[in-house]
């Protein structure tokens, strides 16, 4: 199992709509987010806090535990609870 830090790199295409990142480098997942959600409830409030923070078709990943199929990980709030790697 990889259990390297989660990291995410912001495609390009998708920059102008993210002013608070910089595209096409790899920074940890967890800070993208962090600066994602104060940038978003800076500008939007807490009607920010509804959505996910990292959409997927604007973002590249690496590392992190692999979740393969099917997996007890909790990757949303609304997810079965966090039961840890298999």
């Amino acid at each position: 199992m990889d259990n390297t830090a989660r990291e995410a790199r912001l495609r390009p295409e998708y920059a102008a709509q993210y002013p608070a990142l910089q595209a096409n480098i790899w920074i940890p997942a967890a800070e993208v987010g962090a600066k994602l959600l104060l940038w978003q409830v800076q500008q939007q409030g807490t009607s920010a806090l509804n959505s996910r923070i990292l959409d997927g078709r604007h973002f590249d990943f690496r590392g992190g535990w692999y979740r393969g199929e099917e997996t007890e990980l909790r990757t949303r709030a609304s997810d079965p609870a966090f039961n840890g790697p298999g």
